[in-house]
């Protein structure tokens, strides 16, 4: 009886002190396990990463978004890439894409669809996918109709008017070639006077340059003819320059003194753009002074009322804003500026890049992304 009273204690004591460790073990496995947990969502929240719905923020102006439809060049890629990978996704609208990608900053959407610059400022606080687009920044300013002295006006300027006498005075001195090499083989054709007879050569000179070829002056002797050879060669080029520039004259009146064709023309002029967009910071680095406006309407509306010069913004909104307005009074210059690629923005360590970026490239292979900018935008000339 003695000895069933001692080994009883001792076995709950064992039993006691095993049931402890157990609840030990079980506390210290929860314990793991909820800080897992935590981590996990932590870093999901922190990598943008949601298991259900996407949002996706979307800001930019035609064609590449249009709020009202949910339509344009980037939307209509991104419900590409998310169907292709089957995402769910909603849209947030923002009215400027400075605060579309400080919402992204902040964690409010995990990507933002647009026409967003990818830029070296942007880059030290989000990711870019690859571009998508590759934009530039051009030119539209007005054209107007500045009547007959208007077009023949530039024919007049100082430095045509040199070109002419530098001309005349070449001319000369090709007629006086002529002259001294033919006055005595040719007395019927170069006169012994000085006066008629260079005069006679100049006429040679332009017959000969003109390719008329009439036949009433012709050299005679071999100096002559090798004078009129040499001629021959240079007046194909000089002839041909002289042609070209006084074309390009024409054609630059014919469009207007009012028309910008390279944005060394602004140096004395007003500019118009989108305030806070790549265009803005491109001309007050060129110290061109700018206004700046809320978008391409009121850009526009300032240059027609005559307030501006031109309009500097983006090349592919201004090719749509023309086509889609067909306006014949403005011109878009041929000279670009900035180009930039337009990529779609996501948080610094967000996981969704990589497939986004699979997808964009499968589309491009296909064509399908080209297909998607023609439909808004026409092969740039």
């Amino acid at each position: 009886m003695s000895k069933f009273v001692k080994t009883k204690p001792k076995k709950l004591i064992e039993f006691k002190a095993m049931m402890h460790k157990s609840l030990l073990k079980l506390f210290f496995l929860l314990f793991i396990l909820c800080f897992c947990a935590n981590s996990f969502i932590a870093q999901t929240e922190s990598e943008g990463i949601h298991t259900d719905t996407l949002r996706v923020g979307i800001s930019g102006s035609a064609p590449f978004v249009f709020e009202e439809s949910k339509t344009g060049i980037s939307l209509e890629i991104w419900d590409e890439i998310a169907n292709k990978e089957s995402w769910n996704y909603e849209y947030v609208s923002f009215k400027h894409v400075d605060e579309a990608l400080l919402a992204l900053n902040q964690g409010h959407v995990d990507l933002v669809v647009g026409p967003i610059s990818i830029t070296a400022k942007r880059l030290e606080t989000m990711r870019f996918s690859q571009p998508f687009y590759n934009s530039s920044i051009s030119i539209i300013s007005r054209v107007e109709n500045k009547g007959l002295w208007g077009t023949i006006k530039p024919l007049f300027s100082f430095k045509l008017l040199i070109a002419i006498g530098i001309f005349l005075i070449l001319l000369a001195i090709v007629g006086l070639f002529f002259w001294l090499a033919e006055r005595k083989q040719s007395p019927d054709q170069f006169p012994h006077g000085p006066i008629k007879g260079i005069g006679t050569g100049m006429w040679l000179a332009i017959v000969t340059m003109t390719t008329v070829g009439y036949g009433d002056k012709a050299p005679m002797t071999l100096m002559g003819r090798i004078i009129a050879g040499t001629w021959m060669i240079i007046s194909i080029i000089f002839a041909t320059s002289m042609v070209a520039g006084i074309a390009s004259t024409l054609t630059l009146s014919t469009i207007g003194s009012t028309t910008v064709t390279n944005i060394e023309q602004l140096s004395n002029k007003k500019a118009v753009t989108i305030s806070d967009s790549p265009s803005e910071a491109f001309l007050r680095k060129a110290k061109i002074n700018v206004i700046g406006v809320n978008n391409l309407d009121e850009a526009i509306d300032k240059l027609e009322s005559k307030d501006v010069d031109a309009v500097v913004f983006d090349r592919p909104q201004l090719l749509y804003f023309l086509k889609s307005n067909k306006k014949e009074n403005l011109y878009i210059s041929k000279a670009e500026y900035f180009k930039q690629g337009y990529g779609f923005a996501f948080q610094e360590n967000s996981e969704l890049i990589l497939d986004v970026n699979l997808s964009l490239l499968e589309l491009t292979e296909n064509q399908e992304t080209e297909k998607i900018i023609h439909t808004y935008i026409q092969k740039d000339e």
